[in-house]
């Protein structure tokens, strides 16, 4: 039976079983990622209640809190060098290291850079209370690189004081000491979080350490506005990178390291810093003001397993970045109109060094790059009648890359690179029953290149000229049902077109270069359910097939028209049983089944299926003025030889980033309050 037969199926039964059914009312899907107060509709979007998992969770990496969400994939090998790869269907699978294509929000402020890249270095999920996701393309909302949101909010200030201390230890190596503070002094509420963490790694030459720091303060003006002021820090000292390896290498010793990244002693140091400010006034009923400001700083330097002869290997710049925004809500009973504009810059001070025996040697390249973005956007949200909304989104962004060279023995490489483009976006909702909701949304996305991927593959400084902004127009249609009185469940459908699509390439310097392909199409399925059983146990499931393939790719290499994008599994299967019981203990069991996927352009390297099993138990229990809550997580029960994170296009079949088999971690949280 085709897919497509699947389909349809699976519509006219959710149908008919909502016809059949005295069900209570369906809860608005309100979401604050779409930039509205009401948000009744919104592209598919999915919210992770973080604040109840995270107390069975290492709270490590990002993967932990997405991995149940339909139409994402994150691949994670620990090795801290690269970050955790995140993809919203198919959107940031082709990032070369950190996050691509999707914008990361903060508490309202933006994680992603104006050129598009987000680094997760001082993301402390410890404090994260809930995550939303927007799946499918923002720009009418986000511009740039918003090809899916990711929008953390994290803990709120609280009157009440509070203590909270975590220790937290594991299979190779992990150790983190975590410390949480809150209260409240005068009209103004707290909240600070700091934590040392260090990892030995599974492979050789993966070792990691990073502390942190950062807090939310809340000055309440009067009972209309507020500020509210945000800050974070964090300092990686060093973050070892094992490299990628062949089949050959994974499958005569997993843990090993490239040669090459040890002798070249490959890996990056990061400190970076930011502090920003939110303002919200609700002027009348009617009306509310946002004002945001941030200002950011980034040191970086990066050992990459290039040899001298070959290019310059070590990579260092110092980061500079400000930006902010205001957003207008003008909130009716039938109709809601947004409109704002952002604004962002940064520069970086940029050097290239020859790497000789992971020693810096001649400089090679030496220039500013910087980088400036203006979005105005304006939303409006309509209500027909009763069950019918309607949605349109406007944005048109504004941006400037340029680069000063400093380097003049091989020319003078200075430039500049004015790009700009308008997004928009439609959707409705109707709501056919009390326990029955359609959707149906458009919109695009664009994605420009950033300062890093803009490097020439001939060499020198400045920026690739043949390199153009890749685009997307994206459809979708779906239902939101309530199937029995405790199951609900969404399924949707979606079809994507991309123009000029960004895609990365490994040279045999082993340098990583970009080129366009010219069409790119994908479509696909996602379905989730949840069921609320009796005495606290729960159980959710999540699927999502889709295929995603090349219509026009023509290089010199080869021509790649009609294969399959590397880096996308055709299937992803998750489910999780869980419980909360009244005594204090609290469990999930949950599996994770993740398809075979195409490595590179032509199809002829892929990364095998494999299936992941992970258990949390818990136990929490009151101890004089506060709480004791220790946890055990095993993660892979089933031993799986997998490779979490893969290397698309990489030059000699380097493709593999091996992940840890059966793992185990535990800690013990204790929260006292005052």
């Amino acid at each position: 039976m085709s897919v497509r037969c699947l389909i349809c199926l699976s519509f006219l039964w959710i149908g008919r079983t909502c016809a059949e059914t005295n069900l209570i009312q369906l809860a608005p899907a309100f979401v604050t990622a779409s930039r509205s107060t009401s948000a009744q509709v919104s592209p598919s979007a999915a919210v992770v209640d973080w604040w109840q998992r995270r107390l069975s969770e290492p709270a490590f990496t990002i993967d932990e809190a997405l991995r149940s969400v339909p139409g994402i994939f994150v691949q994670n090998s620990f090795n801290q060098a690269q970050d955790q790869r995140v993809s919203i269907r198919g959107f940031g699978t082709r990032a070369a290291f950190g996050v691509r294509e999707i914008k990361l929000l903060v508490d309202g402020l933006p994680e992603s850079s104006p050129d598009g890249q987000t680094q997760l270095d001082n993301l402390d999920l410890s404090s994260a209370s809930s995550i939303e996701v927007l799946r499918g393309p923002a720009s009418a909302l986000y511009g740039n690189a918003s090809g899916g949101v990711i929008n953390i909010t994290t803990d709120e200030p609280d009157a009440r004081p509070f203590l909270e201390t975590r220790l937290t230890g594991g299979s190779w190596g992990f150790q983190r000491r975590q410390l949480k503070a809150g209260g409240a002094i005068g009209r103004s509420a707290f909240h600070v979080s700091g934590s040392w963490t260090s990892l030995n790694g599974y492979r050789r030459h993966s070792e990691s350490k990073n502390w942190f720091l950062g807090g939310k303060i809340r000055h309440f003006i009067n009972e209309h506005s507020s500020l509210t002021t945000l800050f974070n820090q964090a300092h990686t000292p060093w973050s070892q990178d094992a490299g990628g390896l062949t089949r050959a290498e994974v499958d005569g010793d997993r843990r090993q390291a490239r040669a090459r990244n040890v002798a070249l002693n490959a890996g990056e140091e990061v400190t970076q810093g930011k502090l920003g400010f939110v303002y919200r006034n609700s002027i009348t009923d009617e009306h509310e003001l946002t004002l945001t400001q941030y200002s950011l700083f980034r040191d970086f330097a990066n050992k990459l397993p290039i040899l001298p002869a070959a290019g310059d290997g070590i990579v260092q710049f110092d980061r500079l970045g400000v930006g902010g925004g205001v957003k207008h809500v003008w909130d009716l009973p039938a109709n809601q109109l947004v409109a704002g504009v952002d604004v962002e810059f940064q520069t970086d001070n940029r050097q290239r060094y020859a790497n000789v025996a992971g020693t810096r040697g001649l400089l090679g390249l030496d220039q500013n790059e910087s980088v400036r973005s203006v979005g105005p956007f304006v939303r409006n949200e309509f209500r027909v009648n009763e069950r019918l909304w309607l949605v349109g989104g406007l944005r048109y962004d504004n941006l400037s890359f340029e680069a000063e060279d400093h380097f003049l023995t091989d020319g003078d490489d200075s430039g500049s690179r004015p790009l700009d483009q308008f997004s928009w976006s439609g959707g409705l909702q109707y709501q056919a029953r009390t326990n029955l909701a359609f959707f149906a949304n458009i919109g695009t996305a664009f994605q420009t290149p950033t300062t890093t991927e803009f490097a020439s593959p001939t060499g020198g400084g400045g920026f690739n000229a043949a390199l153009r902004p890749q685009s997307a127009i994206s459809y979708e249609v779906g239902l939101r049902a309530q199937l029995a009185r405790q199951l609900t469940g969404e399924v949707t459908l979606f079809l994507m077109q991309i123009d000029d699509e960004l895609i990365p390439f490994t040279s045999a310097t082993g340098r990583d270069f970009f080129r366009n392909a010219g069409r790119s199409e994908r479509k696909g399925i996602e379905l989730s359910l949840d069921l609320n059983l009796t005495s606290g146990w729960y159980w959710q499931a999540s699927w999502s097939a889709i295929h995603a393939e090349y219509r026009d790719y023509v290089t010199t290499g080869g021509t790649f028209s009609g294969n399959r994008e590397p880096g996308i599994p055709a299937h992803q299967l998750f489910t999780e049983l869980g419980w909360h019981g009244q005594s204090g203990w609290f469990g999930r069991l949950d599996l994770q089944h993740v398809d075979q996927f195409d490595l590179n352009d032509a199809n002829t390297a892929k990364n095998d299926a494999y299936t992941l099993m992970n258990l949390r138990l818990g136990y929490s229990t009151e101890l004089g003025r506060g709480a004791l809550t220790p946890f055990v997580a095993l993660n892979n029960l089933l031993n799986q030889r997998y490779n979490g994170q893969t290397r698309l296009n990489a030059f000699g079949g380097r493709y593999f980033e091996p992940s840890p088999e059966l793992a185990a971690t535990g800690g013990i949280t204790w929260l006292m309050e005052f």
